[in-house]
């Protein structure tokens, strides 16, 4: 019996070595070395000042910028140690009064009262962190966005288009748009 016992104690130690310290060491050297912007947060950085994070949305609501997707994290929107959908079915009524509220910001904002809203602006994503919109949902800001900052639409149309990024390998998802990279952008146009 105490040979087994032995025996299983030497077993935990070496596979909670092997399993709990030299495994994610490994995996973190590697990432480190290979994918060191994804692995430390793909940070943007202006100086010593963090900006954001291409991986992360954040909350834009000023009509100068493009904004996110809604978000429905907790405790506050976009937490990013809280990602988390809404859970609301689409007969729910929270959800019917959510999507009219944002519908309400977006044209008080400026936008287009007789153009659709596009979805993504006016739902969350399943993380509630999503940092992309679509390009119809930049497309329907673009006139808000350029009046507001007095700046030509084929610009801010042009902006959109650097900051679109294509299917992944070509044929994966679909394009979008990350909007603190656009929104960045847009705060260097003279």
């Amino acid at each position: 019996m105490l040979q087994l016992t032995l025996q299983s104690l030497r077993a935990l130690i070496v596979f909670t070595v092997i399993t709990g310290v030299a495994y994610p060491l490994l995996v973190t050297a590697v990432s480190q070395t290979i994918f060191s912007d994804a692995a430390n947060g793909s940070l943007i950085r202006e100086g010593d000042k963090v900006l954001g994070s291409r991986l992360i949305g954040q909350p834009f609501s000023d009509p100068k910028y493009f904004w996110s997707r809604g978000s429905a994290t907790s405790p506050q929107p976009y937490n990013g140690a809280s990602s988390s959908g809404s859970n609301l079915g689409p007969l729910n009524p929270a959800l019917k009064e959510a999507v009219e509220g944002r519908v309400k910001a977006l044209r008080d904002a400026g936008a287009s009262p007789t153009m659709p809203v596009p979805v993504d602006l006016v739902t969350a994503s399943a993380s509630g962190l999503d940092p992309h919109i679509s390009p119809a949902a930049a497309a329907y800001q673009v006139a808000r966005v350029a009046k507001v900052r007095g700046i030509p639409e084929a610009k801010v149309q042009e902006l959109v288009a650097q900051n679109t990024a294509g299917r992944q390998l070509g044929i994966l998802g679909e394009p979008v748009v990350n909007v603190l990279t656009l929104n960045l952008a847009l705060d260097k146009v003279k």
